[in-house]
């Protein structure tokens, strides 16, 4: 019997639930030379911001069991540099609708970068990282209070005309309150989770691993966390929602579907791993024929 992996997200077809993470996979071009990336079910491709960023000083990853810390500093080129080099570049190589992840540190910055690449036709989906620092409100995140999530939302749904996804960081207490506050401001579907927020000190040396001493924490060790806010989350809106966090084989984005999401990120894993997301989806029909599932769709948030 033949295994359906299609699934859609807000009208947009995508061959199978797997999505590399932002972050994780660049803009595609190391990865196609390992191995052809249009099995994927989309990318989402490196956070992008207003302006160029060198990102923080190094050392700037540090190995942790089961994961790692990063403190990258969204490095990026800045969006026009974006739009004119690195998605014509991805188009010579991924066929398919992508996703662009955007930081800002400001609304005004949000909206710049949300409305030029809502222009782009390759970029099916704008997911709205909103874990950035808020610059003129004393650097707390964007995503650690409905009403400023809520605010972020409304504006880019105002610039834009494609599907927006907001990135949720885990960092707070309340992520369903930051969810409905989205997805009532118009969001059209929700990502989380983002990294952990995490610390290694080097016993040795006596200082932390990292320069920027704490960092994103993400790999293995926390999908069980991911897991419980996408089921969590999932249950209480009416929009899609994109799992990830340590996601890291084919039983890991079936669990991920059954607690409620549609697609799945795969993260940390591919650094660890360059070939993770193309042997989690060759995987993937063994694992449904195992399983007994026909239809990935059929799993969508079947646990209540």
């Amino acid at each position: 019997m033949v295994r359906e992996l299609s699934v859609e997200l807000c009208g947009v077809a995508l061959d199978n639930p797997v999505i590399p993470a932002s972050g994780t996979f660049g803009f595609g071009k190391e990865m196609a030379e390992i191995y052809d990336i249009n099995i994927l079910g989309s990318i989402s491709f490196k956070g992008t911001t207003r302006d160029a960023r060198f990102g923080n000083a190094t050392p700037r990853i540090a190995e942790c069991p089961s994961g790692l810390i990063n403190s990258v500093g969204l490095q990026n080129p800045g969006v026009d540099a974006v739009i004119a080099h690195e998605l014509p570049e991805l188009r010579k190589i991924f066929r398919k609708p992508i996703i662009a992840n955007i930081s800002g540190f400001s609304i005004e910055e949000y909206v710049e970068c949300c409305s030029k690449l809502d222009k782009e036709e390759q970029v099916a989906i704008l997911e709205v990282n909103i874990s950035c620092p808020n610059v003129h409100n004393g650097g707390m995140a964007f995503g650690t209070s409905p009403e400023s999530a809520a605010a972020v939302t409304r504006a880019v749904k105002a610039a834009t005309t494609k599907p927006v996804f907001i990135k949720l960081s885990p960092n707070v207490t309340d992520i369903v309150a930051i969810a409905k506050a989205c997805e009532e401001a118009g969001a059209d579907g929700i990502t989380l989770i983002n990294t952990m927020l995490g610390m290694r000190i080097d016993i040795a040396r006596r200082k932390p691993v990292i320069a920027n001493k704490m960092g994103g924490f993400s790999g293995a060790a926390i999908f069980p966390i991911a897991v419980r806010m996408v089921y969590q989350v999932a249950h209480a809106v009416k929009i899609p929602v994109i799992g990830c966090g340590g996601v890291s084989s084919a039983e890991d984005v079936v669990e991920m579907m059954m607690a409620g999401a549609t697609a799945v990120q795969v993260g940390a894993e591919n650094l660890r791993n360059p070939y993770a997301c193309k042997e989690i989806i060759e995987e993937l029909p063994y694992v449904m024929e195992r399983l007994g599932i026909e239809r990935l769709t059929d799993i969508i948030g079947i646990i209540e």
